[in-house]
């Protein structure tokens, strides 16, 4: 995503990802996807394994969480440079995400 962000506007954006993982498992994925995407690793990771974050905007998965797995709903947010929420989507289908086309042309409307 961050690499669809032209390099000129790349610092007025941060792209955040929020995971119930520990952070332990982080210094795994980070190699994968460097390796994957062929740069630099540009998201900043908030590990969640408590689920205060999660839970505090209504993301917990209650079906998984009652099979005894923690899955939040995917979500995105675009939020601007004053924390107002300007674009929101979440989606109980763990396969489905919104194309990072669709995430460039919320952000473009920031810029």
């Amino acid at each position: 995503m961050h690499s669809l962000i032209p390099a000129s506007r790349r610092n007025e954006n941060v792209i955040v990802g929020v995971s119930p993982d520990p952070m332990d498992k982080f210094k795994d994925v980070i190699p994968l996807v460097t390796e994957r995407t062929g740069g630099s690793f540009l998201v900043t990771l908030l590990s969640d394994a408590r689920h205060s974050v999660i839970d505090r905007y209504g993301l917990r998965n209650q079906e998984s969480a009652a099979r005894g797995k923690f899955l939040p709903y995917p979500t995105t947010y675009i939020i601007d440079g004053k924390g107002t929420v300007r674009w929101k989507f979440t989606e109980k289908n763990q396969a489905v995400r919104p194309p990072n086309e669709t995430i460039l042309a919320e952000i473009k409307k920031l810029w």
